[in-house]
Order: C-alpha cells, then sequence, then structure tokens
C-alpha cells in the first residue's frame, strides 16, 4: 500500500510543470488532492467527473484551485485509495487557456454499485471565464461568474447565484435554484422543482415533474411545468407561463403575462398591464386588476362573479363579459371551464 501511495504522487507531480500538486488524504473535511494555477492563465474551464458534483466560483485571486474530494460511504480511506488506484484517473492542467479537471474510470467492466466512487471537484477561477461541465451523478454549482456558462448532469440538482451572461443548465433529475443572476438564461429539468429569485433578462425555465417557484424577476419570462403548480411574486416584463397538472398563483405581476394550466385553479392578483393579460384554465379562477384603469374586456365560463366594475360599456351575463372599461386599453382575454370571479381593487 505504502509504494502504491509513493507511486500516484509521482505521477501527480508530473503531471504538469506549471503547477503544485499536493495530495492530502481522504477525510470529511479535507480534499483528497489539491492543485494550484496562475488565474490570470484561464480563460474557460471544462470538467468532467461520473460520479461527484461540481462547484465552480469565480473568486480566485493570484491563483487558480482545483480541489479533488472522493468519497464512498462507510468506506475507509485504505479502501478508497485502493479502488481509486485500479479503476480511475485523474487529469488536472491548464492548455492554451484553458483549465481541464478530468476524472474517469479506467475501465467501465467493474461493478459499480460494488466499486463506485464519488469524485468531485471544487474550482476556484478568475470571475471572467467561460466554463463547460458535467457530470453523471451529482450536483452542479457555479458562483460569481460572468461569462458563457454551459453545465449538465444526470442525477443531481443545479444551484446557480450571481451569474451573467449566457447561462444553460440541464438536470434530468434534480431540482434548480436560480437567484441573482442576468441576462441569458435557460434551466431545464425532467424530474425536480425550479425556484428563480432575484434575475433579470431572457429567463427561460422548464421541469417535466416539478413546481416552479419565482419571485423578484424582470425581463422576457418562459416558464412551463409539465406536472407542477406555479407561484410567482412580483413579476415584471413578459411572463409566458403554463402547467399541465397543478394550480397557479400570481401576484405582483406587471407588464404583459400569459397563463395556461389544464387541471388546476388560478389566483392571479395584477399590479399593470401594458399591452395583454391572457388567462386559460379548466379549474375555478380569482382574478384582481387594479380599479380605474382603462381595459378591453373579454372573459368567459361557466359561472362568472364580478365585483367593482365601473364605467362598463358593452355586454354581460353570468357567462361572459365582453366590451370596454373606460377608454379601452390592454386587452383582457379569460376563459375557464368553471367559475371565474373578476374584482377590481
Amino acid at each position: 500500500m505504502k509504494k502504491q501511495f509513493v507511486l500516484l504522487f509521482s505521477i501527480l507531480l508530473c503531471v504538469s510543470s506549471c503547477a503544485t500538486a499536493k495530495i492530502q488524504g481522504n477525510t470529511e473535511n479535507a480534499p483528497y488532492m489539491t492543485r494550484e494555477f496562475t488565474a490570470s492563465s484561464i480563460k474557460e474551464v471544462e470538467a468532467t467527473t461520473s460520479g461527484g458534483s461540481i462547484t465552480l466560483t469565480g473568486d480566485a485571486a493570484s491563483k487558480a484551485i482545483v480541489e479533488v474530494y472522493i468519497s464512498r460511504d462507510n468506506w475507509s480511506k485504505e479502501k478508497i485509495k485502493q479502488v481509486f488506484d485500479e479503476n480511475y484517473t485523474i487529469d488536472i492542467n491548464v492548455a492554451g487557456g484553458k483549465l481541464y479537471a478530468t476524472a474517469k474510470q479506467k475501465t467501465s467492466f467493474f461493478n459499480w454499485n460494488n466499486q463506485g466512487l464519488n469524485i468531485s471537484f471544487k474550482i476556484s477561477v478568475p470571475k471572467q471565464v467561460n466554463s463547460d461541465l458535467q457530470t453523471s451523478g451529482g450536483s452542479i454549482q457555479i458562483s460569481n461568474l460572468s461569462g458563457s456558462q454551459n453545465f449538465k448532469t444526470s442525477g443531481g440538482s443545479l444551484t446557480i447565484d450571481n451569474v451573467s451572461g449566457n447561462i444553460d443548465g440541464k438536470t434530468s433529475g434534480g431540482g434548480i435554484t436560480v437567484t441573482n443572476s442576468k441576462d441569458n438564461i435557460t434551466l431545464k429539468t425532467s424530474g425536480g422543482s425550479v425556484t428563480a429569485k432575484d434575475c433579470n433578462g431572457n429567463i427561460n425555465l422548464k421541469t417535466s415533474g416539478g413546481s416552479l417557484n419565482m419571485s423578484n424577476l424582470t425581463g422576457i419570462i418562459n416558464a412551463a411545468t409539465s406536472g407542477g403548480s406555479i407561484t410567482a411574486n412580483n413579476i415584471s416584463g413578459t411572463l409566458t407561463t403554463g402547467t399541465s397538472g397543478g394550480s397557479v398563483n400570481l401576484y405582483d405581476i406587471s407588464g404583459n403575462f400569459e397563463a395556461k394550466t389544464s387541471g388546476g385553479n388560478m389566483d392571479v392578483r395584477i399590479k399593470s398591464v401594458n399591452d395583454y393579460l391572457r388567462l386559460s384554465n379548466s379549474g375555478s379562477l380569482n382574478l384582481v386588476l387594479p380599479a380605474g384603469k382603462n381595459y378591453n374586456l373579454s372573459v368567459k365560463a361557466n359561472r362568472m362573479e364580478v365585483s367593482g366594475l365601473q364605467d362598463f360599456r358593452g355586454s354581460k351575463d353570468e357567462n361572459s363579459i365582453e366590451g370596454t372599461v373606460g377608454r379601452g386599453g390592454p386587452e383582457i382575454n379569460v376563459k375557464s371551464s368553471q367559475r371565474v370571479r373578476l374584482s377590481f381593487e
């Protein structure tokens, strides 16, 4: 065992002449290995691992740092090292301004359940970098970055904080949280919820099986879920959202707005409308519009309840309202197969 450790240490020291490497053993808090590079030389990051997480942070000073964490529940350090030596390779280097960090199996023919390790990267780089990150079994976290960020995981969560530029992230089985970020944001998950807070720009959010939670967003926002509820608060700009199987709750909405649900109720409270508001659902619908404003109304439902309506010209019965409020203005189109309660407050 001692000879194997010395051999591994020697190989890692020879990977790159421009960096230092240090193996510190595998404890709960200490990295298994640390590599350091000159921060100014890093313009891009490419990181890949099969079973662990990736954390990328833009806060490097004079040095860029890569920490490697290797773990397996209920395994000793000695057994982890033995399995690592026999079945894995790690390559960390810088070439052409790109930092590479790769952990992979030497062969794909050993039993993953018995031999699989979680090999994670924690990377600190300058704020202005582009990245390409991929893991098949862990979470991805990125923060304090500006540039083009592309990242993908098959089984973990995505966490994005204080990132600007082009943000494109996907997960097949985890939740997504994005905060304090801006510009072009595209995030997708096949099986988790999505939370977006304090962001602005072109924002595209999609989940196939979870809920959507949005607050303090500004810009052009497209958000959809196939099987969960939608909650949004303090949204400004253009919001298009929908769900096939949940409720929709939207408060303090300003701008243009469109929402659909095939399987739930709606509770919508509007602060202001620029050009249009379009709502469609198969459940009950509660809509509150600002009083004293001008609208063009087209509301159809199985049953109508209206309060606070003034200065109206048009037709109105228990199933529909068609006409103008005041001088006419933004288009308000509402359709529901159940009850609609429309209030002007």
